[in-house]
């Protein structure tokens, strides 16, 4: 199966979103390669970037369930880079 790398820029805005967000990231651990997460109190938000090598359906389904979280933002970035 052909896969893709992508990077899921993530912002929360409200705390009570956290435990959803981290419950949908752990149900596709499998595909993550890491994750970053920096909190900015001047804000009161937290950003989070994941990246992923997964199938195109699956990396869309994962940022579009968390993108359906409240006062969560997220933005999808696709790699060009070829499979080996």
């Amino acid at each position: 199966m052909e896969t893709r790398m992508a990077v899921i820029g993530i912002i929360v805005e409200e705390k009570d979103s956290v435990e959803k967000m981290n419950a949908l990231l752990h149900e596709y651990g499998d595909y993550i390669v890491g994750r970053m997460g920096i909190p900015y109190p001047k804000r009161h938000v937290s950003v989070i970037s994941v990246i992923m090598d997964a199938p195109n359906d699956v990396i869309s389904a994962l940022s579009g369930k968390i993108g359906m979280l409240p006062h969560v933002s997220t933005k999808t970035v696709y790699s060009k880079v070829p499979n080996e």
